[in-house]
């Protein structure tokens, strides 16, 4: 499927759905060459009448070219990262690899599968055209863009985390430590992918500063947009570290627990030690043992293991360690 986005005369900018069996004629004033899942025809068709080898830039994706610059076009490898979150053990993460070429002013978009991102890029192009001259203008907005979603990612693991923290903390009663660190998994997972795309935008906006193709207005966006990634890797670590501090915490809660289940244990087999010796003294089999002829023998002998079992756990409280 092809979309070609135009410039009309009237500054506007308009969405074709262009079908190559009936659509032979490509439009003037074209910005932009959106790609979905193209067939092989799509593919020739615009390789074609663009001069662009888009078979050989889809090899560099799986080659995991990240970007490339000649004298001709600009070739940028980017992930698009899409997450729906439903409980932080329990989400939906698309991860998407799209290749973006920028030759002749125009940007060709070249991925598998819709995206909603490219929605919502699609949506501001459509709402402000005067801010969209050429291809590299979209570019410098998909990397706005995405550096804001990538915020709103990161603020909702923030959120997520606190509200985890407060709840370890907080624990009262029996306690799912499995489902707990379930969700801090699931937490550490998003943030890894995020961070590792925050790499991705960082190496790929600084080739684009070097660019001699792109003029000074757009590298100065793309400068503000190379500070916010960097803020953003170093809120990404500090969740890494608050997690990481999470996860401690909750071992250390178990640890503990396990230890108090481990000492009731202890404690429990010390106080049963001496009426066990007791009664096993006096279930042998000796002919001569003359507390057998006692009348009160029996009582006395329970009584005597009742203190031997009381006299320890009098002892570990006096100690406090229980």
């Amino acid at each position: 499927m092809i979309y070609i986005y135009v410039k009309t005369k009237d500054l506007l900018v308009q969405r074709i759905e262009f079908d190559i069996q009936n659509s032979k004629n490509l439009p003037d004033n074209i910005l932009w060459v959106d790609l979905i899942s193209p067939s092989e025809e799509e593919i020739y068709f615009t390789s074609d009448n663009f001069n662009i080898n888009i078979l050989e830039q889809r090899r560099n994706i799986h080659s995991n070219a990240k970007y490339w610059e000649d004298n001709a076009l600009i070739d940028i490898n980017l992930h698009f990262i899409d997450i729906d979150f439903q409980t932080n053990s329990n989400f939906n993460m698309q991860i998407e690899l799209v290749t973006l070429i920028i030759k002749n002013q125009i940007l060709f978009s070249i991925r598998d599968n819709e995206f909603k991102f490219f929605k919502s890029m699609q949506s501001k192009i459509l709402a402000s055209p005067k801010n969209f001259e050429d291809g590299y203008d979209i570019v410098d907005k998909i990397f706005e863009i995405r550096v804001e979603k990538d915020t709103d990612f990161l603020e909702i693991i923030d959120k997520n985390a606190r509200e985890l923290h407060m709840k370890i903390l907080e624990q009262k009663g029996s306690y799912d430590y499995n489902n707990t660190l379930k969700e801090i998994s699931g937490l550490q997972n998003i943030n890894m992918n995020i961070k590792s795309s925050l790499f991705n935008k960082r190496k790929l906006v600084a080739s684009l500063l070097k660019s001699d193709k792109i003029d000074g207005d757009i590298k100065q966006n793309l400068s503000i947009t190379l500070k916010e990634i960097n803020s953003l890797i170093d809120f990404s670590i500090s969740q890494f570290n608050i997690l990481d501090n999470m996860q401690a915490i909750l071992s250390n809660q178990i640890n503990i627990e396990q230890n108090q289940i481990i000492k009731l244990f202890t404690i429990v087999t010390v106080a049963m030690m001496p009426p066990t010796l007791i009664a096993a003294i006096y279930g042998m089999n000796f002919k001569y043992m003359p507390e057998l002829k006692y009348h009160y023998a029996y009582p006395i002998c329970l009584f005597v293991m009742l203190i031997s079992m009381i006299a320890p756990i009098v002892i570990f409280k006096k100690k406090k360690w229980i």
